[in-house]
């Protein structure tokens, strides 16, 4: 294992550490009853779809048979489940909790809601944002994939200007290297927006910020595309295709004649987008970036000619 590997180990290990006992699993009984983290979780499966295999209770679970069988003994023993042959097939049983069974299940679940709760409630709103964000990150990596999320393009409000210059800062420096120097133009350019005289727009996923891009009026008849950025995680839904349609959308709706924009030759799918919409290249020239070599690119589009 070499050291990089090891480290993230390491890390993934303190976190299982941190959190179990952040949750309480490591207590004897779950919110102070008398079942375990996976007694609860089979009172819990059982109630949520009203009966069950016992069979489908450990493909669900991942349970050892005979470790399944004792929970169930002692969930009958006190009178919490109620075990049948089914009907369709004698040689299966099917389960469903009893009325002491969906009483003691209510009393763990509101206790889970309660204590759940408390955590958040000592968060502040920003910190209760992260951390939803970071464990739905997990569940998207570490789980089956997930429905997809409702998407929509929305106009800037309060707190996105500054996001937008934010991520630029960040996805550009992590994925190509460029520094404070591009942050501070995407800041000089966002500086510079009027929404009077302008148009831009925020791609949201699931309520959260996921994209943007920008309408600037050059002139009475031509306009630039700017700002086009789409997060990863929300690459491959389309979003870049939509914020450049809208944008040529809303210039063509102002009666603009042309439409330019500035990109690197580096940034292939933005490239892609903008072929797609109709965009072509007009000049390439060398250029740097925080030290290294790249392709400054003009690219126009005759809206007239389009339309």
């Amino acid at each position: 294992m070499d050291s990089l590997t090891e480290a993230r180990v390491s890390e993934v290990r303190a976190f299982n550490r941190f959190y179990t006992k952040a949750i309480g699993v490591l207590r004897a009984g779950m919110h102070r009853s008398p079942y375990s983290l996976t007694e609860s979780r089979v009172l819990f499966e059982v109630a949520r779809a009203g009966e069950l295999e016992t069979g489908e209770v450990r493909a669900l679970l991942d349970l050892d048979a005979g470790y399944l069988s004792r929970i169930l003994a002692r969930f009958e023993g006190d009178g919490l489940i109620v075990r049948e042959r089914s009907a369709t097939d004698g040689r299966k049983q099917v389960v469903r909790l009893s009325a002491a069974g969906g009483e003691a299940f209510g009393v763990l679940d509101r206790g889970s809601q309660e204590e759940v709760a408390r955590l958040l409630a000592r968060l502040p709103e920003d910190d209760q944002r992260r951390l939803v964000g970071a464990m739905a990150t997990i569940r998207a990596v570490l789980g089956p994939p997930l429905p997809r999320e409702p998407t929509v393009l929305r106009p800037p409000r309060a707190g996105d200007l500054s996001w937008v210059v934010h991520r630029h800062g960040v996805l550009y420096a992590r994925e190509y290297g460029w520094g404070m120097t591009f942050e501070q133009t995407v800041a000089k350019i966002v500086g510079e927006y009027d929404p009077v005289r302008d148009a831009a727009w925020i791609a949201e996923v699931g309520g959260e910020p996921a994209g943007c891009v920008f309408f600037v009026r050059k002139d009475a008849t031509t306009a630039q595309l700017r700002l086009l950025l789409v997060e990863p995680s929300a690459r491959g839904l389309g979003l870049g295709r939509r914020l450049v349609e809208e944008c040529v959308r809303h210039a063509r709706a102002e009666g603009c004649k042309r439409m330019v924009l500035w990109t690197r030759g580096c940034l292939e799918s933005a490239r892609r987008i903008y072929r797609a919409a109709g965009f072509t290249l007009d000049s390439r020239e060398p250029g740097v970036e925080n030290g290294a070599e790249v392709i400054e690119e003009m690219w126009s589009l005759d809206l007239w000619a389009t339309s």
